[in-house]
């Protein structure tokens, strides 16, 4: 089962989340938060496996509580939910530690499977984010990367695992694996989404 809380100032946004995700056995709502500050009371009371988190809160904000669950040695993955999908939302939550960015139009199967995702650590973009980063993942980021680590990094931004990106490139899942082990080495960061943030800063 997978233990989460629910980061909102909306209260409708929180019981709506809380309500949808009680009607999964694999998922459980151990407690949700108002604003960032109190999330990381929360999360330091309950341990949860994810995070769901909003961006523009009242008090301390979205990003700054990612860096500040980072900083305390929380365990959670955090999943931003939120309804900006712009550059100054975007890349400082990758950046700040974020496991994958949603928006809140997300469908409700598509945000289970992204919560799933998430927990096992891998990153999740909505196709919109996804598309704003890689749309600027253009020759400057070659400089740096291969055309092979581009092309696993492109892949991966748009939502593939790794033996997807495998049987698209007609390449082994270890493959997949080493060279994104060196587009990571080569950009200084360690997970997916920061790659793709990485690659942006490029420009």
């Amino acid at each position: 089962m997978i233990k989460l809380i629910v980061v909102d100032d909306h209260p409708v946004v929180r019981d709506g989340l809380r309500g949808m995700f009680a009607g999964e056995d694999r998922f459980e709502v151990l407690g949700e938060a108002a604003d960032g500050a109190e999330a990381l009371v929360v999360a330091r009371a309950v341990d949860p496996d994810v995070v769901l988190m909003d961006l523009r809160m009242p008090g301390m904000d979205g990003v700054t509580a990612i860096k500040a669950l980072r900083d305390q040695g929380s365990r959670a993955r955090v999943l931003v939910l939120t309804t900006y999908d712009t550059d100054t939302d975007v890349l400082p939550a990758i950046r700040a530690g974020a496991t994958g960015y949603l928006l809140k139009d997300t469908p409700r199967a598509e945000l289970f499977r992204a919560v799933t995702a998430a927990h096992r650590g891998e990153s999740v973009l909505s196709p919109a984010v996804a598309g704003r980063l890689m749309g600027e993942l253009r020759a400057p980021a070659a400089s740096a990367l291969s055309q092979r680590e581009l092309e696993v990094l492109r892949l991966i931004a748009q939502g593939c695992s790794n033996r997807e990106a495998a049987r698209r490139l007609f390449i082994s899942e270890a493959t997949v694996k080493t060279h994104l082990l060196h587009a990571y080495a080569k950009l200084g960061v360690r997970d997916r989404a920061a790659a793709v943030a990485a690659a942006y800063d490029l420009l």
